[in-house]
């Protein structure tokens, strides 16, 4: 580092830089033995370059993905069995017109009930013709009925999970289903186990499997029987998404049309996620922090104000000044006093941080505002806020230049 930008630095800056070097060494697990911030940046740099090429690689990984349709297979089921036939090849068509990296495996597995012995699973494994898995649901699935109203939920979200030959980086069950599984901690309704699962299964070692094998869930809902089921299983591995898939009258093409989006939602939001995560153990930490959020305003008459400093850089104008890799280092900060209200519960929360609603009391007319926190609370320092905001001020001039150059485009 050459002695003009030494001379740059204020101490406050020096102690940010400082606060950066050793949280990007700890990432690394290892504190670099120079002395010199030259050196141990540009050792770092190496480190990052080699990390980001190895991420690259990780994604294109992530994007195969294995989708296993598991789906309730008794009598009241059947527009949901040929629904399922009918809409996974319009499904492939859409993901490869909107990314054409992202390649699929497919699988399926039906459950019906204890009664129904050799019918009660039905398994087609994992492949990547999506004609097979259409052929195999056209020929070989139909619906039965049964005795009573649960089924062999958790028979079926075992096979599933056990059975499979789950092999790609990004793994997706679809579970849809009308009925509760056995037992009183699921239903009130007839149940000829009402002890539970009689093969000794239960929610919590099925989902534990489940989390181990990086496995990520979502429900099609089609009607309440089964909310009793989704509250216990959100109890054991947090929240995650449910699809609507209730149905009013007999209209196959609103039903195939569910189903589709569906799927695309669980394969473009179960990507994103991997990606962004990088592990399912974030992830289910993840659908934990989801059921502390509160999605309602509060009241902001009783709670009190507060006050702080908004602290934001000088937003770089030029490509040159983007590229210098002191620009944030060097500029100084804007500095503003903020009176304002904070609710006491987050409404969202993303890869890192909850986001809350906030209310600005500075001016007469107070302006709403989303104030952002980052999960783990070792990282929330005022360093790892600043770097937030550099990378906020870099997007927002690249976007801008490229808007500006496809507006040329035309």
């Amino acid at each position: 580092m050459n002695q003009k930008i030494r001379n740059d630095y204020s101490a406050n800056n020096i102690k940010l830089l400082e606060e950066r070097l050793r949280r990007y060494e700890d990432e690394i697990g290892q504190i670099s033995s120079t002395s010199t911030l030259i050196d141990r940046v540009s050792h770092l740099r190496k480190n990052r370059e080699n990390d980001a090429s190895k991420a690259i690689i990780k994604i294109e990984n992530l994007m195969n993905l294995d989708l296993c349709f598991i789906l309730d297979c008794t009598g009241s089921m059947s527009p949901y069995i040929k629904a399922a036939k009918e809409h996974i090849l319009k499904v492939a068509s859409y993901v490869n017109s909107n990314n054409s990296n992202i390649k699929l495996w497919v699988s399926f597995c039906g459950y019906r009930d204890h009664n129904n012995h050799g019918d009660r699973l039905q398994l087609f494994d994992f492949t990547n013709s999506l004609e097979k898995f259409k052929m195999y649901i056209t020929n070989e699935v139909t619906a039965i009925s049964n005795d009573d109203e649960p089924e062999d939920v958790l028979g079926g979200l075992n096979a599933a999970i056990t059975e499979m030959t789950w092999s790609n980086a990004t793994r997706v069950i679809i579970h849809i289903g009308d009925a509760p599984p056995h037992g009183g901690r699921f239903t009130n309704l007839y149940d000829e186990y009402p002890d539970g699962d009689p093969n000794g299964l239960t929610a919590e070692s099925v989902l534990k499997k489940m989390q181990l094998k990086k496995i990520l869930y979502y429900f099609g809902k089609i009607n309440d029987s089964t909310d009793v089921m989704v509250n216990v299983f959100r109890e054991i591995i947090g929240d995650f998404p449910i699809f609507d898939l209730m149905t009013s009258g007999n209209n196959p093409e609103v039903l195939v049309n569910k189903f589709c989006k569906a799927t695309y939602s669980a394969i473009f939001s179960s990507i994103t996620l991997t990606t962004t995560l990088r592990s399912s153990k974030n992830i289910y930490s993840l659908q934990q922090k989801k059921l502390q959020i509160d999605p309602h305003e509060p009241d902001w008459a009783t709670h009190p104000e507060k006050t702080g400093k908004i602290l934001c850089h000088i937003p770089p104008k030029t490509l040159a000044e983007v590229k210098d890799e002191y620009y944030f280092i060097n500029s100084n900060f804007n500095e503003q006093d903020i009176s304002f209200k904070l609710a006491p519960q987050p409404f969202s929360v993303g890869a890192e941080r909850y986001a809350y609603f906030a209310l600005d009391t500075n001016f007469g007319r107070p302006n709403k505002l989303v104030i952002k926190k980052y999960h783990d609370i070792k990282i929330g320092t005022i360093e790892r806020y600043l770097e937030s905001v550099e990378i906020y001020n870099v997007a927002y001039f690249l976007s801008t230049e490229f808007n500006i150059a496809a507006e040329r485009v035309g």
